[in-house]
């Protein structure tokens, strides 16, 4: 007989993770997909997606990929009844895709950067969330888990772009958090910091290790699961009086002074 109430599972649950097909995403999904839950996997580039899909598959767990564009807001609503009818409805919704799009303000391409950015990190989150609250709205444990960073936290050079709309995914959620929060529903989001994923694939071993040195207080790279198991955290039935949450995975690096 169990002493306490509060449910840690998620098996049976139906968990969207946008950005599925790498990094984060990828983690996310296989780490939702051993806990039990049924997976939607959305992404973009379709041919790294089914590749995810299929491992989760040859694993025995209930999954399903979607190419999808998160610029297009036809084919969001089009995919998410996809996987309502498919799963027979949505409980949970981590919006983890993401781009990186550095550049400085005075720029020829600064505003075209501006505008994708914006579009894929903050405006696609608002499509998605308003895409799946009619399945949301009867879940038992509803739970909406963006994916912000420690960049919406500081800044960096040359990243106003990213910031801001990181930034914005932070307000988006402790705003959804109030509205949403009499219907059960929760909101919270994950600030990444330096992780091992596409996004910093490019930057050299030893500028990472002296990054990691210098800045986080575990003086390393976090491996993309790290993230993924304290978004699990947010979305368990468990996590039912957290709400609003902007919620720092990054090694100690935002609140270390020296």
């Amino acid at each position: 007989m169990r002493l306490t109430k509060l449910s840690r599972s998620i098996e049976g649950k139906v968990a969207i993770v946008t950005g599925a097909a790498s990094g984060m995403g990828a983690a996310t999904a296989k780490l939702f997909a051993d806990e039990g839950a049924k997976v939607a996997a959305l992404d973009v580039n379709a041919g790294a997606l089914e590749g995810v899909v299929g491992e989760i598959a040859a694993a025995g767990r209930p999954v399903r990929g979607w190419a999808l564009d998160l610029g297009d807001r036809a084919a969001i609503d089009r995919v998410f009844g996809e996987i309502a009818a498919h799963f027979g409805g949505i409980d949970i919704l981590v919006n983890n895709a993401g781009i990186s799009l550095f550049t400085p303000i005075d720029a020829d391409d600064f505003e075209e950067k501006w505008d994708r950015t914006l579009s894929i990190l903050l405006t696609a989150h608002t499509r998605t969330i308003r895409a799946a609250l009619p399945w949301l709205r009867r879940a038992a444990h509803p739970r909406i888990v963006n994916i912000a960073s420690t960049e919406g936290l500081g800044a960096t050079r040359f990243g106003s772009p990213y910031t801001a709309a990181k930034t914005g995914v932070i307000g988006l959620t402790r705003s959804l958090a109030v509205e949403l929060g009499g219907e059960g529903i929760t909101v919270n989001c994950i600030c990444p910091g330096p992780i091992h994923t596409g996004m910093t694939a490019g930057i050299p071993d030893e500028a990472k290790q002296e990054f990691a040195r210098r800045r986080v207080a575990l003086r390393r790279y976090a491996d993309p699961e790290e993230v993924a198991q304290m978004t699990l955290s947010l979305a368990l039935p468990a996590a039912s009086f957290t709400t609003g949450v902007a919620l720092p995975v990054d090694g100690g690096l935002t609140i270390r002074n020296a």
